[in-house]
């Protein structure tokens, strides 16, 4: 488990078809690199991966041919770009975000930048079914930057959010191009919601529903 608050950036490099070199080269390196240990999770751009070894700047990772396929792991292997890096939360440690599982629901696409005095306002284009979990002032992650809501338009999937001058400098969102893609995970809480509510006019809220999922 994550809270989504960036400590590094890295880069990755394939070191075959289940195994990825992430080289951690800026100077939050060590917030990443001290303690780590083999089997530990670190997420990389919002990913939940195991550590299979650690390396002097660095380590190397397990990656499944799903996570690839369904995340943007396998541009950034390609092209160099950077990553961002979270260690897992450690019992004790401040939940300065909110709590990221790292397991991607999708993608989603830069659809504007723009800088205001205080922020910078970037929105994206996603797909419906993360855009359902979409909630005004809500939590998203975004290469596993836990960020609010700040506006929505779920008939377009759309949303944006207001970044802070420090939270766009020292991740890979000021890298970011236009139509570029970034991994989206939604806020859990809202996928439980989902699960638990009725679905439909007849599974009323009774005593007895309640009592079937936990709640009495």
């Amino acid at each position: 488990m994550f809270t989504g608050l960036i400590q590094a950036l890295g880069q990755v490099r394939s070191l075959g078809s289940d195994l990825l070199s992430i080289n951690c080269h800026d100077d939050n390196a060590s917030l990443i690199l001290t303690d780590l240990a083999l089997g530990d999770s670190v997420a990389v751009d919002g990913i939940c991966l195991t550590v299979m070894e650690v390396l002097p700047q660095g380590f190397v990772a397990a990656v499944s041919p799903e996570t690839l396929g369904r995340t943007t792991l396998a541009q950034r292997q390609q092209d160099e770009r950077f990553v961002n890096l979270e260690p897992s939360l450690r019992v004790g440690s401040k939940l300065g975000g909110h709590f990221v599982m790292g397991h991607i629901d999708g993608i989603g696409y830069l659809d504007s930048t723009e800088q205001t005095a205080t922020s910078w306002e970037m929105s994206f284009v996603t797909t419906e079914a993360i855009a359902r979990y979409i909630v005004p002032k809500g939590s998203i992650a975004i290469n596993g930057i836990s960020l609010t809501i700040a506006d929505y338009d779920n008939a377009r999937y759309w949303f944006k959010v207001a970044v802070i001058p420090l939270t766009y400098t020292e991740t890979n969102l000021s890298y970011l191009q236009l139509g570029e893609a970034v991994n989206l995970e939604a806020d859990i809480l809202g996928k439980y919601m989902e699960k638990l509510i009725p679905k439909s006019p007849q599974d009323e809220l009774t005593p007895a529903f309640l009592a079937e999922n936990g709640y009495l």
